[in-house]
């Protein structure tokens, strides 16, 4: 078995494993680098002897290495006696529990006493079972800033005294908020990237997906969780039709509709539905947007005045200027530009998105709509300037070059 069968099995089995350990030693810290080095010896060991059960393997590794680490802690000693009396084997795992430990690890992962970057590295870390490596690579930072911040998460995690549990009842629904951020900041970053020379990354865009399969089948009871994953399947469901074969994308109303995958427009048009039992919240309403855009035959044919409708809920129950900015693209396309425009102009006066390429992106296309060529060119240039993705950039100098 090679490197690329270890980092298969690490990735199915990660959450289980760093989940069992820190529940059997107590030290979340102690319980992923155990981890990491039972990953480093596979690597070594399993091409020259393939293990007949490599999650087994594994685990009983990782066991080992804490145990390990706990005699080297002297303030320890009564606890590596209780876990060395055990025999390292993978069935010490208790089956009925892995399911909690895997959602109280992500709810560690995800803990407010973490900065929001440590929280989107913790999990896509001990949760996904990604590199320093990978991380970095799908967010564009160095690796050792993706280390550190890890190692200052983990340390953050100790020193506040964080327990691996479940949180009580009465806070679980707020604290499941974090979570759920936290996929969502992952899977934007995979389907539209925030810089660089590439519009998706769908590799990052599949692993938060992977992760709210994961926290639905774990918490099948909670509408949100459900909205998110509904949200992210309709979302990447047109990534086939988004991007030309150079890499260059392409715009809603150019795409051929018949690439866009139909299997994740099934999966999330059912999770919607389960969404939809208790009332929609902010990710389900989104998703119910990305379900008109999902069985619309065209941008012409698509019901605009729904999509305007779902903004004014979503905008009531999760006001934000971004949602405030895509509810005027809405009404563009349902009533016309000049509305529009005058909503765009009051989020400017108000500068309620400073800095943001995608309020003169906006401004720029309705101007063109009503003839406006010169200032529309100067909106849509400002955008260029702001913008840090190259592919976006390009899209719009194309638009600029069009306006003369």
């Amino acid at each position: 078995m090679g490197p690329a069968d270890v980092e298969a099995v690490w990735r199915i089995e990660s959450a289980r494993i760093v989940a069992a350990l820190t529940r059997f030693t107590g030290d979340f810290g102690l319980a992923e680098d155990a981890a990491q080095e039972a990953v480093a010896e596979a690597l070594t060991s399993w091409p020259l002897t393939s293990p007949a059960n490599p999650a087994g393997w594994l685990m009983a590794t990782a066991r080992r290495r804490a145990i390990d680490a706990l005699r080297r802690r002297t303030a320890l000693r009564d606890r590596h006696a209780l876990l060395a009396a055990d025999p390292v084997v993978e069935e010490d795992i208790d089956p009925d529990r892995i399911d909690d430990d895997i959602l109280a690890l992500m709810f560690v992962s995800c803990h407010p006493v973490l900065s929001p970057e440590a929280r989107v590295a913790l999990t896509l870390r001990v949760v996904g079972g990604l590199s320093s490596e990978q991380i970095a690579r799908a967010f564009l930072v160095p690796v050792p800033t993706v280390q550190a911040r890890i190692t200052r998460a983990k340390k953050t995690i100790a020193a506040a005294g964080v327990p691996f549990e479940l949180p009580p009842a009465g806070e679980r629904r707020e604290r499941l908020g974090g979570v759920l951020s936290v996929i969502y900041v992952i899977f934007t970053e995979g389907s539209t990237a925030t810089s660089g020379d590439r519009l998706l990354r769908p590799d990052v865009a599949y692993e938060a997906i992977r992760l709210a399969r994961t926290l639905a089948a774990l918490q099948p009871d909670e509408p949100e969780v459900h909205g998110l994953l509904a949200l992210c399947e309709l979302t990447a469901a047109r990534f086939p039709a988004r991007t030309g074969p150079d890499g260059s994308p392409i715009l809603l109303a150019d795409q051929d509709r018949r690439r866009w995958d139909f299997s994740a427009i099934r999966r999330g048009l059912a999770a919607l539905a389960k969404a939809s039992a208790r009332g929609l919240g902010p990710y389900g309403l989104q998703a119910a947007i990305a379900a008109v855009h999902a069985s619309a035959p065209s941008v012409e044919a698509t019901d605009w005045d729904r999509i305007v409708l779902l903004y004014e809920a979503l905008g009531r129950i999760a006001p934000s200027p971004v949602v405030e900015l895509n509810r005027a693209v809405a009404v563009a396309m349902a009533s016309g530009p000049e509305q529009a425009l005058a909503m765009v102009d009051e989020l400017i006066a108000l500068d309620r998105l400073p800095g943001s390429h995608l309020v003169p992106t906006v401004r720029g296309e309705l101007l063109a709509r009503l003839g406006r060529r010169p200032e529309a060119r100067a909106e849509l240039e400002l955008a260029a300037r702001l913008c840090a993705n190259q592919r976006e950039r390009s899209v719009l100098l194309r638009k600029v070059a069009e306006l003369g």
